[in-house]
């Protein structure tokens, strides 16, 4: 009985399909760029950017409120300044690619807490901190699964080019040329899903989707085809348990979700082929 009442929530209320489709959508275009960011180490740089977006979005909300197109727009811009800024800053200065995002992040997130804390509130910044999944509506439902189809596409077309670059920037820009258009064209898309995952799930939430799915299947498996098909399957698993956990216990729903991945990330340490127990073992025994 208690399983057939979940089940009725999640297809029969409205706002509810909203969020179990919309955050369907952000895991499948959020996993694959988890993956890429882990490939590249730029795991912390998925935090960075969840920042940069803040003060964009912050403007859009002073000019606009909190509608769609104002806060969408506001991010995006404010996410490629950033992340171009700082791609262009690592390239011409001694300062590695970490050091030039941590940089252009701070300063990103000071003004944005800045301009709300100012000439918003404290509700406000809340919102775009942490967001909502269950206020999804279908102007955010619809770029949050244009941006999914996008990166889908991206992903198909770019696959060998992005990997390689992912894998020896310096070998594919000497051999082809075509290191910055990989490179460039990587930071849209990340800045892409960002956005659409700070309008569901808020800022600080957007990363967990992101990054601990991909963490969790790199202790499973080391093909990257694998590494992609399992973190989607993570990604969903959490998004839906997520929902289901926040309409049980009347759990805030974007917190529910990235707990669910990070339970998963947590026991996977402890039981994958790659985790911590099989690394004390395998150092163990090569003593």
């Amino acid at each position: 009985m208690a399983q057939y009442e979940i089940v009725s929530a999640l297809t029969e209320f409205a706002f509810m399909r909203r969020a179990l489709v919309g955050s369907m959508a952000l895991a499948i275009g959020c996993a694959p760029v988890g993956i890429l960011l882990l490939l590249r180490r730029m795991s912390l740089f998925g935090d960075a950017l969840s920042h940069a977006v803040l003060p964009g979005a912050a403007i859009g909300f002073l000019l606009g409120g909190l509608t769609l197109p104002w806060l969408a727009g506001g991010g995006l811009v404010a996410g490629l300044l950033v992340a171009l800024a700082a791609s262009v800053a690592a390239r011409k200065t001694r300062l590695n690619e970490d050091a030039s995002f941590a940089g252009f992040y701070l300063l990103a997130l000071a003004i944005g807490v800045l301009i709300v804390s100012k000439w918003g509130s404290s509700v406000d910044l809340i919102h775009l901190l942490f967001g909502s999944v269950l206020a999804i509506d279908d102007p955010s439902l619809l770029i949050v699964s244009s941006v999914a189809t996008i990166t889908l596409l991206w992903l198909a077309i770019e696959y060998r080019g992005i990997v390689l670059e992912c894998a020896d920037s310096g070998f594919i820009a000497a051999t082809s040329g075509n290191g910055m258009r990989f490179h460039i064209g990587f930071m849209v898309i990340a800045v892409l899903n960002f956005v659409a995952a700070f309008q569901a799930m808020g800022t600080l939430m957007a990363v967990g989707l992101m990054m601990l799915p991909a963490a969790t299947a790199r202790l499973w498996v080391e093909r990257l085809s694998m590494l992609f098909v399992l973190s989607w399957a993570i990604a969903l698993f959490a998004c839906v348990a997520g929902l289901i956990a926040s309409y049980q216990w009347d759990l805030p729903s974007g917190p529910a979700i990235v707990l669910i991945a990070g339970a998963l990330y947590c026991l996977s340490l402890l039981l994958a082929p790659f985790g911590l127990f099989v690394r004390r073992k395998s150092r163990h025994h090569a003593i």
